[in-house]
């Protein structure tokens, strides 16, 4: 371990020494103690700093020479911490291929595979479970052996606008079921479709695993008229000295490469570099193909509708799946009343005297988007953010209404970020007094996608402290998580936010948040079942379903 030394900037004095000189002589020592423990406690991957430690979030900037640096592999757990990650690995394991190196010949063909009603012509009532059977084969025609398929269902009747997902158990021989509880009266449709085949998912796999760095980040430095930019990420390779920017409080490692003449401290702002090319082999990128077999549909074999009728009695079962269904385009929870705020006066109504904090991604500063042009008095304060990346504000001074959006920290595949605006949640969390009149949402998944999903749990783990902390001390505080959603794949967009990515982060989420006093938006759900093509940002008709789901929590209806 090298020697850092700091020179303290203190004038001459004589022999007559003031208290303020050695005062200050011990902080320079104490900072330079601090700082060789904290290199030697993050570069090695010992204990990380706690709450107990560190009040307030500051960056680590020493240089380093040290080997690769991966802080999802060196991090330090407690029993019930890893206990807690090994479930949730365990939770989303994928089923394999047989071992072998599998010939696209044998990988699976939607358009030979098809699917069949059970009991295609049985009497259905509202609040029945209709079952589909799902049959793979490969690009011969040869009925599938194994599973480990990505599928995606819904039931739909196009004139309602009514649709909802179902449950896919793969069988794990070529065949799969899919159960689904028909929730409105006429004729529903059955829709299935592979978004990639088990051979694909592997190498989904195995990039998640080996290249992190597909997606990379840079940082800018600038000292004066001189700037620099270097590459940034979770992890770097070894060789070259790097600037240490792990998050005190939290123990989120990121890093830089150190420039060659500025010191880590001028760092400026932080953004996406770009995506990492060549990534395939020739015979890999043939699961990956557009008309072939990324999201294509299967189709059925014998009849693809069924007609339910009305339920005779209002008695529902117990409800499992799905948590809501569209019908007129509106979405309905199975759980608890929604309440459709169509005029913009209800809204205002239901957020007067509230503050509300939105974090996270693109996709929850769609809600921001959203309410700040549907709520007439609230008007958007110009804080001089760059365009798309924020921090954003909105302001209804009329009623007493404050909106902010706030996008969470690294890695985030955003344009210029200034790094003083470059924020974790849970720290942004730790900073909120909270109450009655404080609603909190967040959503964090897309740009985690390419990383291994331990750094997603540490970063749920960091999140998850802060909330409930934060709910100890002010239990009236309100805090909803936005799910992930689908969105439109191709071959290239799959290898860095596939939906597969994005459903087992959404899994991972769903289960370090349940138990919690929290709050879900399924946007998942509400963008698979809409009959709208899939998005990335969806469209507004969904944002609006989000918007009052989000909205009924907020003001729940009295029944």
């Amino acid at each position: 371990m090298g020697l850092i030394y700091i020179k303290p900037s203190l004038p001459e004095q004589s022999n007559h020494r003031s208290p303020t000189y050695f005062f200050r002589r011990a902080m320079v020592r104490l900072i330079v103690l601090c700082l060789l423990h904290l290199d030697d406690d993050t570069v090695s991957g010992s204990n990380w700093i706690t709450e107990n430690n560190v009040h307030h979030s500051l960056s680590q900037t020493t240089k380093t020479t040290r080997k690769p640096y991966c802080g999802y592999k060196q991090q330090t757990l407690s029993k019930r911490e890893q206990a807690e990650q090994e479930s949730l690995l365990a939770a989303i394991q994928w089923p394999k291929p047989p071992d072998g190196k599998i010939a696209f010949a044998q990988s699976t063909d939607p358009a030979r595979s098809d699917f069949e009603i059970v009991k295609p012509s049985g009497f259905f009532r509202v609040g029945d479970q209709l079952e589909v059977l799902v049959r793979m084969n490969d690009f011969q025609g040869k009925p599938k052996q194994y599973g480990g398929d990505y599928l995606q269902a819904r039931i739909h009747s196009p004139l309602l606008k009514a649709g909802a997902t179902g449950r896919i158990v793969d069988c794990h021989n070529g065949l799969y079921k899919v159960f689904f509880t028909l929730l409105w009266p006429g004729e529903v449709k059955v829709s299935v479709s592979l978004v990639h085949p088990s051979e694909a998912i592997q190498v989904l796999l195995r990039l998640r695993e080996e290249r992190p760095d597909r997606v990379y980040f840079k940082s800018s430095f600038k000292s004066g008229r001189y700037s620099e930019t270097t590459e940034c990420n979770v992890c770097l390779p070894g060789g070259l000295p790097v600037c240490n920017f792990t998050d005190l409080y939290t123990g989120e490692p990121w890093f830089c490469y150190k420039p060659r003449k500025l010191s880590c401290a001028s760092r400026i702002s932080h953004a996406k570099g770009g995506y990492q090319k060549g990534l395939l082999t020739q015979e890999e990128s043939l699961f990956f193909q557009s008309d072939v077999n990324i999201k294509r549909p299967i189709l059925s074999s014998g009849p693809d509708s069924v007609i339910v009728k009305p339920k005779a009695f209002a008695a529902e079962g117990p409800t499992v799946s799905p948590s809501g269904y569209y019908y007129e385009d509106q979405w309905r929870p199975r759980t608890h009343w929604i309440h459709h705020f169509n005029k913009s006066d209800d809204i205002t109504k239901c957020l007067q005297g509230k503050v509300i904090h939105l974090f996270g991604d693109s996709t929850i500063r769609q809600w921001f988007e959203y309410l700040t042009a549907v709520v007439p008095d609230l008007v958007e304060f110009n804080l001089g953010s760059p365009k798309n990346v924020g921090p954003f504000m909105s302001v209804d001074l009329k009623h007493n209404i404050l909106l902010k959006f706030r996008c969470h920290g690294p890695p985030i595949r955003f344009s210029t970020v200034f790094s003083s605006e470059l924020r974790y949640i849970a720290n942004e969390l730790n900073g909120i007094v909270g109450g009655r009149n404080t609603v909190i949402a967040i959503t964090i998944w897309s740009h985690f996608s390419t990383f291994p999903v331990e750094v997603y749990i540490r970063r749920l783990r960091n999140i998850r402290r802060s909330i409930i902390q934060l709910l100890d001390r002010s239990p009236k505080t309100l805090i909803i998580i936005r799910t992930a959603n689908v969105q439109e794949l191709g071959p290239e967009v799959s290898l860095f936010n596939s939906d597969w990515y994005s459903f087992q982060l959404d899994s991972v989420m769903r289960k370090m948040f349940s138990g919690i006093a929290v709050h879900f938006v399924d946007a998942w759900e509400m963008s698979l079942a809409h009959y709208l093509p899939h998005n990335l940002h969806p469209k507004e008709v969904i944002v609006k379903n989000q918007i009052d789901a989000f909205l009924s929590y907020v003001c729940p209806l009295q029944t």
